[in-house]
């Protein structure tokens, strides 16, 4: 219940954190960016530019506005508070077409005041009748505004009333008898402002027109609507200005919100509360890890579409080509040269191969070149690719609102040629070459042994051959048994080479199939790279603003 409400102070002050409130607010603004609804946005950076423009201006001073409906009395009731006529009242409605201020004390309220585009002032003097609360405490601070009728035929009118109301401080509901249950009042102002609860009195005046047992009925009837407009445990001050009755305990409660000059700072907090909360409804209450989420098939997806089997198969062939020039039999390995380096063919991992290195090299001549001749991908890759992609950010965004939802989806896929590129570069960044492995160069020493002496003994048969034809008389040839020696050499020679030929293949098959392996561990992480800057981190970066955009929310209505 409000210090109004209640003659006193309350016990929480929340104008203490409006400071926090509104830094949390506009924060908030920031971090949630066009992912909060427009109308809600533009209302609450009104609000935080309110609170900068009101804490400026004078504090010491509480404006207190009665707003009501045509033929409520409320232009009596100020004139009554005031002590003297200042606001004009007639026969004709609407009456009050301007604002019209009294200011008690000695303070200067002239820059509040044109704030509030009022220029209609009265001030009253410390000594008069109407400077003091009765036996409670003085009302020196107080801006008492009369606004114009808020149901007035003229649309200027309830336009200026509307404007006033968002901007004072202390708001004064008077109604009468007659239309305290009239719909505008509920339905366009007091529901509205549910929020002002701690700021607004409600005053059901004329109560001379009815019994005192109806006054007390209608009182009733007036505190159930509002607390049905949200404004709970309501208590209603029945006022006459003919008779005087509850313009003294309305004057004391004026003076109770005017004392200790805090009801500006709870209005604007509440106005911070209020759209702080308004906002929230379009923040979920959490978001999903980014990290956390399952990529495995978007990963996958962007592996083909950068052409990765290609390049593992190629990889594959490149090393049995290599092991075949290396360990195959000395009279056929020529043949593997004939066809082209299947990674110089993609123009990949065209590092020249260093003896020292002990890991992959860092220069590749497709890197200098600046693209792969990799092909590009099919319909049903990039098809594949869009279906990851989006199933991946409808994981992030789920139970995200609609423009939260949109901005992950947009983070994702706001840069598909740019996906395209990166995948690709990183291809072409992933060396391929390693290290020869040692047993290529065991393999080459003996084949080049045995086939030097498969070379030696056919010359030494070819020697023998000479000279038998020739006529001329031979040496004698060595024998291992039966066998003459270079017929075991030539034999022995060209059988061993292609033996160990065979036994070549099959562990160059082993050796292709780990390095494969080696090199797909390796483009793997490249693609886990392109994936988590161009898809990862850009969706990481909304649900982050999300989460920010949640606390500041929060921080702000607490």
């Amino acid at each position: 219940m409000s210090a109004m409400r209640r003659g006193g102070a309350s016990a929480a002050d929340p104008a203490e954190n409006l400071a926090a409130r509104v830094a949390a607010l506009d924060a908030a603004l920031g971090t949630g960016g066009a992912q909060l609804d427009p109308v809600e946005s533009a209302r609450a950076r009104a609000v935080v530019a309110k609170v900068g423009e009101r804490t400026a201006l004078s504090l010491d001073h509480t404006v207190v506005a009665l707003a009501g409906a045509t033929g409520s009395g409320k232009s009596s009731l100020f004139n009554t508070l005031v002590g003297t006529d200042v606001s004009r009242i007639g026969a004709r409605r609407p009456t009050t077409s301007k604002p019209t201020a009294a200011v008690w004390g000695a303070g200067d309220a002239g820059e509040l005041l044109d704030w509030l585009q009022v220029d209609s002032r009265h001030l009253v003097g410390p000594g008069s009748e109407a400077g003091q609360a009765g036996d409670g405490p003085a009302l020196d601070g107080l801006v008492l505004l009369d606004l114009p009728d808020f149901d007035s035929r003229e649309v200027a009118h309830r336009i200026e009333a509307e404007r006033i109301l968002q901007l004072v401080d202390v708001f004064v509901w008077v109604t009468d008898p007659q239309k305290y249950a009239d719909a505008r009042l509920h339905d366009d102002f007091v529901r509205l402002l549910a929020q002002h609860e701690a700021v607004t009195l409600a005053v059901l005046n004329q109560a001379d027109r009815l019994p005192p047992a109806a006054v007390e009925e209608c009182a009733a009837d007036l505190g159930r609507l509002l607390a049905r407009d949200g404004i709970s445990r309501a208590t209603v001050l029945p006022t006459s200005v003919r008779t005087g009755e509850g313009v003294g305990e309305l004057r004391r409660r004026i003076a109770s919100a005017v004392e200790g000059h805090a009801a500006a700072r709870r209005r604007l907090s509440a106005d911070v509360v209020t759209t702080a909360a308004e906002l929230r409804t379009g923040v979920a209450d959490t978001e999903a890890d980014a990290d956390r989420l399952p990529r495995k098939n978007l990963d996958t997806a962007l592996a083909r579409a950068a052409g990765v089997p290609l390049v593992l198969d190629a990889v594959r062939r490149d090393y049995r080509r290599g092991a075949l020039a290396h360990s195959g039999w000395l009279f056929t390995r020529w043949t593997g040269r004939l066809g082209r380096d299947p990674l110089r063919r993609l123009r990949v991992g065209e590092a020249p191969v260093s003896r020292a290195a002990d890991e992959l090299e860092d220069a590749d001549v497709g890197a200098v070149l600046g693209r792969s001749s990799l092909p590009t991908p099919t319909g049903a890759t990039r098809a594949a690719v869009d279906v990851a992609v989006r199933s991946f950010t409808r994981s992030a965004a789920e139970g995200l609102p609609g423009r939260w939802a949109e901005a992950v989806e947009d983070a994702a896929t706001r840069d598909t040629e740019g996906l395209s590129d990166a995948l690709d570069q990183a291809v072409l960044h992933t060396s391929l070459r390693f290290r020869r492995p040692g047993w290529w160069l065991v393999a080459n020493v003996l084949q080049w042994i045995l086939g030097l002496v498969a070379v030696l003994g056919a010359l030494w048969l070819l020697g023998l051959y000479v000279l038998g034809l020739l006529a001329l008389p031979e040496p004698e040839t060595p024998t291992v048994g039966v066998v003459p020696v270079p017929t075991l050499m030539l034999i022995g020679g060209a059988l061993l080479g292609m033996v160990f030929a065979g036994l070549a293949r099959w562990w160059a098959r082993v050796g292709a199939r780990r390095r494969r392996a080696v090199v797909a561990g390796r483009l793997r992480k490249s693609i886990a790279e392109v994936t988590e800057a161009r898809i990862l981190a850009p969706i990481a970066a909304v649900l982050q603003r999300h989460g920010r955009t949640r606390e500041h929310l929060d921080h702000a209505r607490r």
